[in-house]
């Protein structure tokens, strides 16, 4: 088939969780003979969701490509995971789209995905269209949802078709957009109703119709379909839908609806992120990486999206993020887990090419001699980290390998290594997501990962001034050892860090073998007295101490230090010290008393709430012990509505009932791991 960018519709599909997007999109492949047989989510058959976690969880974790074709029309979907830790795969996605198509369960009404794509596809400012999916279903209503959407997304959503009965009594649909010659018993009040709002929404949209509305001429059905669709892609207007993917009705008219009112990539040049940048095939390659699967056998395969000129099998590219040729091999058109074999993807095209070296998600693709940098993707960053250990010591030498791998897979990700407690840690959105990429992990690459809670990283401090001696004395019938060491040690201000100071005088110790005894005082700082937690904040001072003429050795001084530092500390009245964060909660207004509350119940103290759009944002710090399962948390507050984001801001001493319980776990730890 020939397609254009002006032929060609890339639709991201997005929803809440379970409102029946792979469904839908499993329909649309069945009505136009893409497929011969209808999937089901239930039996883990359908197209877009062929990876064995989505299997096993009846829901998709990533976003899946999908060609519904009809003639010359092209319909790239998108399938994006409608559960919030798989927020990633839906903001890659709608980097390359020009529309959204935003699923609501007309059982249940606008849930807290539905907003959560709204304000994704407004703040790309993507066209959207809301589809009332499960119209079949028990307390289905079609009404109620209007109104609801309405209430929430304000007045330009408005219907372009009207339902046949609901619930039970679906049976089919009435175009509002493309009036019928006749209808149904019991609609002519409610259609004449709907036509003249959605006139009165296209008027409003249109200052020439808005004259001719106004004076009471009549506005044709040619001028309110050209109008309808120059406002949807303007964003005046948000079209309302109604469907059963289930009983597949609603769904050919849906993509008639894409096709004649969503916009085509030639429609929105501006969607490359660069003014520049005009979807003409004829114009030197520009494309971006918007998704990146790796695979232990064919290595990565990274989905992108021509944005000008043509990409073509066994060509070159290059890759201007990392100053390096790329070689293009086999160009696929990927649908679902599969891939046709392509000579070429156009400018409005998205496809797929397996091996490339160095390009990642995000990452451009121009031609080597007209070089251009397209506006990449800003992934979510998730604050939920558990500490990855290898269940085996073949294990052991896959884990590195094998998370940096998942983390190319998921940019929402990351994976890093706390230098303080040498724990390899896997970050991400929430329990879930981790629980996936571990699943991953073990059926591509072979490695068996466990995971924990990290250690959090807490410190030890003195707070009293105290002196110590330590007197080293070693014979073993030849050569002898012999250090003595008078040391002062002072407490210092927070974050200070360590100060070591010489105030020897006469050369009671030797000015070359004081650095043996900071040495010695060095490195014994790197566990307390407590619960063997690095010591910061203090200053030592070796002030006195005596040598010998022939056994006064540096490894005797460095002895010395260390022991006198070790029995000083336990003098000078230790405390632990915890790390602080600063923590940021995104909520609505009516969920700011809960959070609040909870933050006390954590040590928190509040700071501050600053009011936003729709939402409050709540400042406060909060030991970080407390907040390493908060992704929990919240989402249970909240119902999955809050988001939250903190980073460190200070340590601060752990209250004398809390010490106690830290120190026993960090012995029982410490015993566990050398038993």
């Amino acid at each position: 088939m020939a397609v254009s960018a002006s032929t060609i519709r890339n639709v991201a599909l997005l929803s809440h969780s379970g409102a029946g997007k792979t469904t839908l999109a499993e329909t649309m492949l069945f009505n136009t003979k893409v497929t011969t047989r209808l999937g089901r989510v239930e039996d883990g058959n359908t197209v877009s969701d062929y990876e064995p976690e989505e299997a096993k969880r009846s829901a998709s974790v990533q976003t899946s490509l999908l060609r519904v074709t009809d003639g010359d029309n092209k319909l790239n979907l998108l399938d994006t995971p409608g559960y919030d830790e798989f927020i990633g795969e839906a903001v890659g996605a709608l980097r390359v789209v020009e529309s959204a198509v935003i699923l609501v369960a007309a059982p249940t009404g606008v849930d807290v995905g539905t907003e959560r794509a709204w304000d994704m596809a407004t703040e790309r400012g993507l066209p959207i269209a809301f589809v009332l999916n499960k119209m079949d279903r028990e307390n289905a209503n079609f009404q109620r949802s209007v109104q609801q959407l309405q209430s929430i997304f304000g007045a330009r959503c408005v219907p372009f078709q009207l339902p046949i009965g609901e619930a039970q009594t679906f049976t089919g649909l009435v175009s509002v957009i493309d009036p019928p010659d006749a209808l149904p018993d019991g609609l002519v009040v409610d259609f004449d109703a709907a036509r003249e709002r959605l006139i009165e929404a296209v008027a409003e949209s249109d200052d020439a119709l808005a004259d001719k509305y106004l004076e009471g001429e009549e506005i044709t059905a040619a001028e309110v379909t050209a109008g309808a669709r120059a406002a949807i892609r303007n964003g005046d207007l948000v079209p309302i839908l109604v469907s059963s993917a289930t009983q597949n009705i609603g769904v050919d008219e849906l993509v008639q609806i894409i096709h004649d009112f969503l916009p085509a990539p030639a429609d929105l040049p501006q969607s490359s992120g660069n003014p520049d940048i005009q979807p003409d095939a004829s114009g030197p390659l520009a494309a971006l990486v918007f998704k990146t699967t790796a695979d232990p056998f064919v290595g990565k395969l990274s989905m992108f999206r021509v944005f000008r000129g043509v990409a073509k099998s066994n060509g070159e590219a290059h890759n201007p993020g990392k100053n390096q040729s790329e070689r293009l091999g086999q160009l696929y058109f990927p649908q679902g887990s599969s891939q046709d074999n392509v000579a070429e993807v156009v400018a409005g095209d998205i496809g797929a090419v397996g091996k490339l070296g160095s390009t990642l998600t995000g990452d451009t693709l121009c031609a080597s001699d007209s070089r251009v940098t397209l506006d990449g993707i800003t992934f979510p960053h998730g604050f939920y980290s558990l500490a990855v250990v290898p269940a085996t010591q073949a294990d052991l030498d896959k884990m590195s390998t094998s998370l940096a791998r998942i983390v190319e897979d998921d940019p929402s990700l990351q994976f890093t290594r706390n230098p303080e407690t040498s724990e390899s840690l896997l970050t991400g959105l929430g329990e879930v997501q981790i629980e996936v990429a571990l699943d991953r992990i073990r059926r591509k690459f072979g490695a068996n990962l466990n995971v924990k809670l990290p250690v959090v990283p807490y410190r030890e401090t003195i707070t009293q001034v105290t002196n110590s001696e330590y007197r080293h004395k070693k014979q073993t019938g030849g050569s002898g050892q012999y250090g003595h060491v008078l040391l002062r040690l002072e407490p210092k201000s927070r974050d200070e860090g360590f100060e070591f100071g010489n105030e020897v005088v006469g050369g009671r110790v030797p000015r070359e073998l004081i650095p043996a005894v900071e040495k010695g005082v060095v490195n014994t700082l790197k566990e307390g007295v407590l619960a063997g937690f690095p010591v910061v904040d203090m200053k030592a001072i070796i002030y006195d101490g005596s040598t010998h003429p022939v056994d006064g050795k540096p490894i005797a001084f460095e002895i010395a230090g260390s022991q006198a530092l070790r029995q000083g500390m336990s003098k000078a009245a230790p405390v632990l010290l915890e790390p602080v964060v600063k923590l940021y909660v995104t909520v609505p207004e009516t969920y700011t008393g809960d959070i609040i509350s909870d933050l006390n119940s954590k040590r928190g103290r509040i700071l501050g709430m600053i009011p936003e759009t729709r939402y409050t944002v709540i400042e406060a710090e909060v030991p970080h012990s407390e907040v390493q399962r908060y992704s929990q948390d919240l989402r249970s507050l909240t119902g999955g509505r809050g988001s939250y984001r903190f980073e460190f801001d200070h340590y601060e001493q752990v209250p004398q009932n809390i010490e106690q319980r830290v120190i026993d776990t960090a012995k029982q730890a410490k015993s566990g791991a050398t038993a």
